[in-house]
């Protein structure tokens, strides 16, 4: 029979008595679990979180390298920061954002009303009189990245909305194809 062994105590505390078998596995239990707890819990918080963070970058990834436009509304993040507010009876609505170190832009188009043109025009501190006919306003190059042409029957009116950094600059063209129902292009670009 072997005896446990007798705690020593500190000088000048009198001696304890043995720990009993069960209480000392109940205890190392306990502070397994404690430890399992303090290091599991966050280290698997952290596995998760990363995967979840891969995944949004994929879907990222994967909607930026996609040409041409999305149907859908942009974000009102999106909408805030690009200082695109769609009007809400606008139907046929399309974004495509692309951000590089240089310049981030937003490419949205839409048909309205009038009324909702003057809406969207006034959200930009301007309204359908700066509007120009036959003024291509949104280069050719933004118009190959999303596949635009301004050729068709229009007839076509443009304005550029520009703002001191960091507001963006706003580049707008209308087909007024449609009477009054008027399709609106825009383009804002922002220097991050």
């Amino acid at each position: 029979m072997t005896s446990v062994p007798h705690q020593s105590s500190p000088p000048g505390e009198p001696s304890r008595p043995p720990e009993a078998r069960g209480h000392m596995i109940r205890r190392r239990a306990l502070t397994l679990l404690i430890i399992v707890l303090l290091i599991g819990v966050p280290a698997g918080y952290l596995v998760i979180s990363a995967n979840q963070s891969r995944d949004s970058g994929k879907v990222k990834e994967a909607r930026y390298s996609a040409t041409g436009l999305t149907a859908g509304w942009p974000s009102s993040v999106l909408g805030s920061l690009y200082q695109v507010k769609i009007p809400e009876d606008a139907t046929g609505v399309a974004y495509y954002e692309t951000n590089n170190w240089k310049t981030s832009r937003l490419y949205a188009q839409f048909s309205t009303t009038d009324a909702g043109l003057e809406e969207f025009l006034g959200h930009i501190r301007t309204s359908t009189s700066e509007l120009k006919e036959n003024d291509t306003a949104i280069s050719t190059r933004d118009q190959e990245v999303v596949g635009w042409t301004f050729t068709g029957d229009g007839p076509w009116y443009g304005l550029t909305h520009a703002q001191k950094n960091p507001a963006p600059t706003l580049d707008v063209m209308v087909d007024r194809a449609v009477p009054d129902r008027p399709t609106v292009y825009v383009v804002s670009r922002t220097i991050p």
